[in-house]
């Protein structure tokens, strides 16, 4: 840490990251719940509805890649001030939209500020803190990733069946506005600025690259695989972004740097990490459907089920860095990754009878797991880059992490969606089903409900077991020797000889 870092006060520093980050993420989680009642509003189908979400994704897709570059390019004060008023405009468009476009167009301006802000925010924290201080300080950090996710659906639940969805934005406005002046009077500029210069082909390959696998991931949930869309989507996606590695990997002054994968723990925390997103969307996502289609739950009730998993998840995170700086990541995994696979399993085992406190228990112990690994994972891999390349480490991470939730969220449902289908089927062909029965048939649905969600959860259950195997490998690491030295240095004595 240098000393010009070591001069101000880094608390100040973490209030603004931390209430920015909490803001941008509670934002997207919100929506979702309040998409049926935007559409009733709106007048708009379920696959116009849909981009208020999908473009979201799309526009942070794009913008995390070209973090680095933003790092290297302005300063710290400039891009935290710069992504929390995109953020507050786009926020001011949405609250008082009153047609689709008009709310298209915030989601698109709020998309922008939270590009620039997700990844700027693990940079200011590995260069703010020293290796053996870094656990603590992400840990305080994961209570904005992990519990604005986790209450979003609680509250949007409430706010949209007592008022207009419009509070939402309503309620998102004033904390933005702390956000922005809580970094205008305490953001500090950390880091050096390098001036690099903007890669314009590597910008128009990781878009389409990104772009095309995250849009054909999303809509896969919606139209199934076989969608023309989907398949177009994804094969310019893969083919720009096969380019878009070739290219950047020979670059000296890559985009985005792929080299990152030369150091090991990054590369293998990294694999972990998108396994255990991708499982963790299982939950999120199948848990809310289980409970309001098959349990009959109203949206409210659905999300206060999440509710304890979240303030448990609050609670661990600093709890869980303190102890990461003590022991490492590799214990903490191991246990949060047994717990999280032995919950999973029980999720496979669902009924039409569940219980309700069954469901709100077992979501509340699978999230401690979660708890005790996310973190600690996503610090041990970025504690062996060197300091030049914390801005590209962070930047590959939250772009495969995004790219692993889309992925996991539409192969997991297309997973239970296909299974769902099947089981119907099969009964209706055994004869064990009156199809003129409305009840009877309405029964035979929740039953096959169960079984596709029962089966998307084995697909979990899998990632977690494959996440487990590799936390074992996992150790304690100091940053190692940036290979663009190393070469340097290689090329010297050579020149010597």
């Amino acid at each position: 840490m240098s000393q010009a870092v070591a001069a101000f006060k880094r608390g100040p520093i973490m209030a603004a990251i931390i209430i920015g980050a909490f803001v941008t993420i509670l934002n997207q989680t919100l929506l979702n719940v309040a998409l049926p009642k935007i559409m009733d509003d709106l007048h708009i189908t379920t696959n116009t509805a849909q981009w208020l979400t999908t473009g979201f994704m799309l526009v942070n897709g794009v913008l995390i890649p070209l973090s680095a570059y933003l790092v290297g390019r302005f300063s710290t004060r400039q891009l935290f001030n710069t992504a929390m008023f995109l953020f507050l405009i786009g926020t001011i468009f949405c609250a008082f939209a009153g047609n689709f476009e008009f709310l298209m167009a915030g989601r698109i301006i709020q998309a922008a500020g939270a590009g620039i802000m997700m990844p700027l925010m693990s940079i200011v924290v590995l260069t703010i803190f020293k290796v053996e201080e870094r656990g603590k300080a992400m840990g305080m950090m994961g209570v904005a990733m992990i519990f604005a996710p986790a209450v979003g659906p609680t509250l949007s639940g409430w706010i949209v069946e007592h008022h207009s969805w419009h509070v939402l934005f309503y309620i998102i406005l004033p904390l933005a506005v702390i956000a922005l002046i809580i970094g205008f009077v305490f953001m500090k500029n950390v880091g050096e600025l390098t001036k690099p210069k903007l890669n314009t082909l590597g910008v128009i390959l990781s878009t389409l690259g990104f772009g095309g696998l995250l849009f054909g991931f999303s809509e896969a949930g919606n139209d199934g695989w076989d969608s023309a869309t989907v398949i177009v989507s994804l094969l310019v996606g893969a083919v720009a972004l096969v380019t878009f590695v070739l290219k950047e990997w020979f670059n000296k002054k890559p985009l985005l740097e792929f080299r990152v994968f030369k150091y090991d723990m990054f590369s293998l925390t990294t694999v972990i990490n998108i396994l255990v997103t991708m499982a963790m969307y299982a939950g999120m996502i199948l848990t809310p459907i289980y409970m309001q289609n098959i349990l009959g739950l109203t949206p409210i009730k659905s999300g206060l089920a999440l509710l304890p998993g979240a303030i448990l998840m609050g609670i661990m995170s600093p709890i869980t860095g303190a102890i990461f700086d003590k022991i490492g990541a590799r214990w903490l995994s191991v246990v949060g990754l047994i717990i999280t696979a032995a919950t999973t399993w029980e999720f496979t085992q669902l009924t039409t009878e569940t219980t309700y406190t069954f469901m709100v228990v077992l979501y509340s112990i699978r999230m401690f797991g979660m708890s005790l690994l996310m973190m600690p994972v996503q610090t041990a891999g970025m504690n062996q880059l060197p300091q030049r390349l914390n801005p590209h480490g962070s930047a590959m991470s939250q772009t495969l992490r995004t790219v692993g939730g889309a992925l996991g969220t539409a192969w997991l449902v297309t997973v239970m969606s296909n299974k769902t289908k099947s089981s119907i089927t099969d009964l209706i062909i055994a004869g064990k089903v009156d199809t003129t029965n409305e009840a009877a048939m309405q029964l035979v649905k929740n039953q096959g409900t169960v079984v596709g969600i029962n089966h998307a959860f084995e697909y979990a259950f899998w990632l977690t077991v494959a996440a487990l195997a590799l936390a074992f490998f996992i150790r304690k690491t100091k940053p190692g020797k940036d290979f663009a030295v190393a070469a340097t240095t290689e090329a010297k004595k050579s020149v010597e000889a």
